[in-house]
């Protein structure tokens, strides 16, 4: 039975709110949108193809279609068997009538079903489904109430929570007002334009009417309208006055959210800011006023900036005077800070970290710096550095921490300590490594350059690995304090883009010595390890590569991440050969016979026990490729050893459909053990391809 086509309306809900949280408000709307979208469909109320959100300072709204009326729900209950529900001449039996009468309708209303145990009587229920007009409601309460606000508020005497008071709600459905209560608020078409340029209310027809109304209040309802008319309008306006804005996506939104009507204006300050390095400018500017910065032809920052006014003011001059007059002791307390600083060398610095405790037990920053500077000047002649450079690099990375410049923006860790070292007169690689120990920061972020930075990086990374995991704290489910997923991930990133020839199972011992109680911790470099080598799933789902093709290099138990990368590669192409399949199956197979053995094996095929020709094809094929795959395993050319091993499928297929392995003769049986046992400790020189059988 299908149900008649429900018709659909037009629909829309606006939450008008005081000013919402700038960088929660595009989360907020994406959740609403989401969310909504969800409890249509639990509630069976189809809504259209597009749900459109709206967001702005003071407002989440969406629009969409909706189901007149939520589809009829269809409840099929099974019976008795038709055999036992007809007499022989076709009469319904008691089982039939008492089934029947149990949903008060005649026999001839049931229907008959296909089940695994026969055919079967059913009957289907259909529940009617309510008017939508009763369940937006619910829908929309449904979906606020998902929405991710870690501290909602209350406001004067009502019991509703929120991100924000509630003041307005506008909720529409089918050309007419929703009869219902949102958040304590009487729901109408009454919405509120710009808090300055609006003239009082705003009167919202009908859905699709909803942006033009917004916009004769002085509104732009739509988000990425908005975000769009910001990009155009700073890099217009920069332009004007002679440079190029650079606009960071980030701040693009937090502006958009703080702008229902924006306005971008040039604003100016004083050249002699420009003396102070201008990431810290640029912070300031970013952090305390949303200002967009601007550089020349050459990439140096200018003295200007971009702001975005909530308003066309009349007079513009006087929102751009008052905007410079806001930055400049902005900009005057970066000044006094890096003055300040310069007076201060890193090595002094370095003195302060004495005082501050890196994790309770394990010592203070500066005793992490010592550990660092230990472990960088072993691993700098690896990835090409100098060791004693690496080791006055670790152990003044993390002066700048405690600089007043890096105390009021801490974003700016690292990057200060590269100027700092510079007004030193530390080797520039010294220097260089201050900003780049930290990369990557995120998922995506530049890898550092330079092999000074570089042993930096990795010896912070495993230095924390080595101290959290040694006190028992790794991470656990989402609790990961010390950022070990972000640490770990960045050191393969480190290891497997640079190139970097590493053994992890030397480093973490090394890394573990410098703890005097950590080293009898049973397993700790294993664990860690374990760890580390885990977080390439996620780096390989990425890369839509099998997990099967991961567990094949992982069961090696390798502990070069570098040479995990490259035999994964070489897995994962080899998995796409039309022989993959077979071989796989036939690694298996050998895998399944040699663990049921209890022959004690040859050390060598013994070739006057071969007795057929497929076992004897299979041993001359085994041999040639053996010579032919070693040299390639030795030059780490994993790709092109298993594309020279891929030409095993046919003597491996014939072996198994002419031979069989375990016959009563002992010789024999050992020496086609042995044969076996050769050709699977060959693949596994590079990875257990038996564990491929489930990836085509």
């Amino acid at each position: 039975m299908t149900d008649a086509p429900v018709a659909q309306a037009d629909f829309l809900v606006e939450i008008g709110t005081e000013e919402l949280p700038p960088r929660a408000l595009l989360p907020l709307a994406q959740a609403f949108q989401h969310e909504f979208g969800g409890a249509c469909l639990k509630a069976g109320v189809a809504h259209g193809e597009e749900i459109e959100v709206f967001a702005t300072p003071r407002r989440l709204a969406l629009r969409t279609t909706l189901a007149t009326h939520q589809a009829n729900i269809h409840t099929q209950t099974a019976g008795p068997p038709v055999a036992a529900a007809f007499d022989g001449e076709g009469n319904p039996t008691r089982a039939a009538l008492g089934f029947a009468s149990r949903f008060g309708v005649e026999v001839d209303a049931l229907e008959t079903i296909e089940t695994d145990k026969g055919p079967k009587l059913a009957y289907t229920e259909i529940k009617q489904g309510q008017a939508t007009a009763d369940l937006v409601q619910s829908l929309v309460e449904t979906a606020l109430d998902a929405l991710p606000i870690p501290r909602r508020m209350r406001w004067g005497t009502r019991r509703q929570e929120f991100v924000r008071p509630v003041h307005w709600v506008v909720m529409l459905f089918n050309g007419s007002v929703c009869n219902t209560t949102v958040l304590g608020i009487k729901a109408g078409r009454t919405s509120r334009g710009h808090r300055f340029h609006g003239s009082g209310d705003i009167v919202i027809h009908s859905p699709a009417s909803y942006e033009w109304d917004l916009n004769q209040g002085f509104v732009i309802a739509d988000f990425q309208r908005r975000t769009n008319l910001i990009r155009d309008g700073v890099v217009a306006a920069a332009t004007a006055a002679g440079g190029t804005a650079v606009i960071d996506e980030e701040l693009l939104n937090e502006v958009t959210a703080l702008n229902e009507w924006p306005v971008p204006l040039v604003g100016r300050f004083e050249d002699r800011f420009l003396a102070v390095p201008p990431e810290a400018l640029i912070s300031s500017m970013k952090a305390h006023q949303k200002y967009f910065h601007m550089v020349d032809d050459s990439g140096h920052l200018m003295p200007l900036f971009v702001t975005v006014a909530n308003i066309d003011s009349s007079d513009p001059v006087s929102v751009v005077v008052g905007n410079e007059r806001v930055i400049r002791p902005r900009l005057a307390d970066a000044a006094f800070f890096y003055q300040t600083d310069c007076k201060t060398t890193q090595v002094e610095r370095r003195e302060q970290l004495k005082s501050i405790v890196f994790q309770q037990q394990l010592g203070t920053l500066f005793d992490k710096t010592e550990r660092v500077a230990n472990l960088a000047s072993y691993l700098a002649v690896t990835v090409g550095g100098d060791p004693d450079l690496a080791r006055r690099a670790g152990q003044l990375c993390k002066s700048d921490l405690v600089s007043n410049m890096v105390g009021e923006f801490d974003d700016l860790q690292g990057v200060m300590g590269r100027y700092y070292a510079e007004n030193d007169g530390e080797h520039p690689d010294v220097a260089e490594a201050m900003k780049e120990h930290y990369l990557p920061a995120f998922s995506g972020d530049r890898l550092p350059r330079a092999p000074t930075g570089t042993a930096v990086a990795l010896a912070d990374r495993i230095d924390t690995l080595v101290g959290i995991f040694g006190i028992g704290q790794q991470p656990s489910g989402s609790r990961d304090p010390f950022a070990l997923r972000r640490a770990s991930l960045g050191i393969l990133r480190i290891l497997v883009e640079r190139e970097i020839d590493l053994d992890l199972q030397q480093v973490l011992e090394k890394s573990a010595a410098q703890y005097d109680d950590l080293r009898h911790r049973n397993g700790l470099e294993e664990r860690i390890l374990t760890y580390l080598i885990d977080r390439f799933k996620a780096w390989y789902e990425d890369e839509e590569i099998p997990v099967e093709v991961f567990y094949a290099v992982a069961a090696r138990q390798l502990t070069n991440p570098l040479d995990i990368h490259q035999r994964v590669s070489a897995v994962n192409e080899f998995s796409q050969l039309p022989e993959a399949p077979q071989l796989a199956a036939a690694n298996k197979r050998v895998s399944n016979i040699l663990a049921k053995a209890d022959d004690q094996l040859f050390d060598q095929v013994d070739r006057t026990c071969l007795i057929s020709d497929q076992e004897k094809a299979l041993a001359e094929a085994l041999t040639t490729v053996t010579v032919a795959v070693l040299p390639l395993i030795e030059a780490r050319n994993y790709t092109e050893a298993l594309r020279t091993m891929a030409t095993l499928r046919d003597p491996v297929d014939v072996f198994f459909d002419q031979v069989m392995v375990n016959v009563e003769e002992v010789e024999i049986r050992k020496n086609r053990l042995t044969l076996l046992s050769k050709l699977r400790n060959l693949f596994l020189q590079v990875a257990d391809i038996s564990l491929l059988v489930q990836v085509r």
